[in-house]
């Protein structure tokens, strides 16, 4: 092979150009990439380059800013005690945890589509739900992922017993912090290669196959030789201009929750060698977020504490006093991604959270605390409202009838159903009467002081526009031909036809795991038949 101004360049910095050839390189740090590359490894691949155009401190992508969070099919409490860390018999033994069925994640995947359900690719649905348990085992034992059982974000102690709710029970030991430090250490072990401050620019292809990649690394061009590629480098929710032409003017303003380098630079390298998009490119996930958080990027300290889940414990008005969700609609996990977009068409992309003091000991600590967030209380819903005047509340007195209404619905509700109790466990039918915006559970009166607010704003995670791959070997399509494109292989939020419109929380990170694992395991067949 004739040496390329690359290759001499690399050679002059201490290298030759043997030394860029690898086996499998993966193009992005994080769960997913972190995923393809170990499995790529164990799977025969000798030499295998993890590529990261951050610096070394934002390794991890998007992973490193969730709490953990992984959806997977299940057969209940017994199947999943042997991978968490967080449990003893005795513990056990007060836990309350339904199965969590294939038929259970496929509908709540498709049933969360707003509509769109039938948009989904259900081969690839089918691939993320069959392949869930098996991935999670796969973390547990091959790259040693410290799971827990999410007690403080999916579970309620109800009469002295755990009771798990909304389908998704397991987490990591600190949150995606601790799952990003066990994947950098399993792939340490490993011998996996990374470069970080090194830019993915150009996939190089002959014929129909990749051959390899370039890069800059440090500003430096170099040439890489692989016979495989899997780009696992996320979606394009930190690029402005991006969101700007996909998802509208409006969301060049939103709050960006993870890193800044999801610019959406693997669908650009893909799209310029044919490769077909596919999926919701106007829909992402958007969530509730602290609206005192920086813009452009997440804190790699509070990370997921700046979420503010705690709305279907309360209301959530915007800055006209007036109710724009149904916060009681379902659980968290099951709206919380998509109302952050609901917050971003309110007057200043702007909403406050309410509760008082019946619901607000319920809170997380992690996402409310004085510490964590800006609490404003008063010992009156009219005190409340007017010393939100200064944090953006435009309407104060609209603030307090809101409350008001809401109160007696509530009363009127009760008054006409007494046998019904409130239990944040279940969808507990605790709903109002007579509002044309209901609360259809957990509605509590706001009348106990001292009350609480805290300002709230859309903060973006991923998008879910992306490549269409063959959900049996994470392979990138061709958009000419229909079919992989040899050697290129995609994993993560890259991937597109999933979610459209709002996803089950913790399918996200299994979805990256799953076709992760599939993608380095590929990655060595393609490798081995060069």
């Amino acid at each position: 092979m004739s040496t390329t101004a690359a290759e001499d360049t690399d050679t002059r910095r201490g290298g030759s150009s043997e030394d860029l050839k690898f086996d499998c390189i993966v193009v992005g740090s994080g769960h997913a990439g972190s995923c393809a590359a170990l499995s790529a490894r164990e799977s025969g691949c000798e030499r295998v380059l993890v590529i990261d155009k951050c610096p070394p401190e934002w390794v991890g992508g998007n992973g490193f800013f969730t709490a953990g969070a992984h959806r997977t099919v299940h057969g209940g409490l017994r199947d999943l005690l042997p991978i968490v860390q967080n449990v003893s018999p005795e513990a056990a033994e007060k836990i309350d945890m339904a199965p969590y069925t294939a038929e259970d994640f496929t509908r709540d995947i498709m049933r969360l589509g707003d509509g769109r359900s039938d948009d989904s690719d259900p081969q690839v649905v089918k691939a993320v739900v069959d392949g869930s348990r098996a991935a999670v085992q796969w973390l547990a034992e091959r790259a040693k992922v410290p799971f827990t059982f999410s007690f403080n974000r999916q579970a309620y102690l109800v009469d002295g017993r755990q009771v798990f709710w909304g389908g998704m029970v397991l987490s990591v030991e600190d949150g995606g912090k601790g799952l990003i430090a066990a994947h950098r250490k399993a792939l340490e072990a490993a011998g996996v290669e990374t470069w970080l401050n090194t830019t993915a620019t150009e996939l190089l292809v002959e014929g129909d196959t990749i051959v390899g990649l370039v890069v800059n690394r440090e500003g430096t061009p170099v040439k890489l030789r692989s016979p495989a590629v899997v780009l696992a480098c996320g979606g394009f929710e930190a690029n402005k201009d991006l969101r700007g032409k996909h998802l509208g003017t409006d969301w060049e303003r939103v709050k960006v929750r993870g890193t800044p380098y999801n610019t959406g630079d693997g669908l650009a390298l893909a799209q310029r060698i044919g490769a077909r998009l596919t999926g919701d490119f106007a829909g992402c996930h958007s969530t509730c977020w602290d609206a005192n958080a920086a813009d452009d990027r997440g804190d790699r300290v509070l990370s997921n504490q700046y979420t503010k889940s705690g709305y279907p414990l309360g209301l959530m008005l915007n800055a006209h006093g007036a109710r724009f969700v149904d916060e009681g609609a379902d659980f968290r996990n099951y709206t919380y991604a998509r109302f952050g977009r609901a917050i971003l068409a309110q007057p200043g992309g702007v909403a406050f959270q309410l509760w008082d003091a019946a619901a607000s000991k319920w809170l997380r600590a992690e996402e409310y605390a004085p510490d964590v967030v800006e609490r404003v209380e008063a010992d009156s819903v009219e005190a409340l409202a007017e010393a939100l005047c200064g944090r953006g509340l435009e309407d104060p007195r609209a603030f307090v009838r809101t409350v008001e209404e809401y109160n007696d619905a509530v009363r009127a509700f009760r008054a006409e159903h007494p046998e019904r109790r409130w239990d944040p466990a279940v969808k507990d039918g605790l709903s109002t009467r007579g509002l044309a915006l209901p609360k259809s559970n957990w509605a509590l009166p706001i009348e106990q002081p001292p009350f609480l607010a805290v300002k709230v704003a859309c903060g973006i995670t991923f998008t879910f526009g992306g490549l269409a791959i063959d959900p049996e070997t994470a392979g990138v399509l061709s958009d000419a031909s229909g079919e992989p494109i040899r050697g290129l292989f995609c994993a993560g939020e890259l991937v597109g036809g999933l979610f459209y419109g709002n996803y089950p929380g913790g399918s996200g990170l299994t979805g990256g795991a799953v076709f992760g694992i599939k993608a380095g395991r590929e990655a060595a067949k393609v490798g081995k038949a060069t």
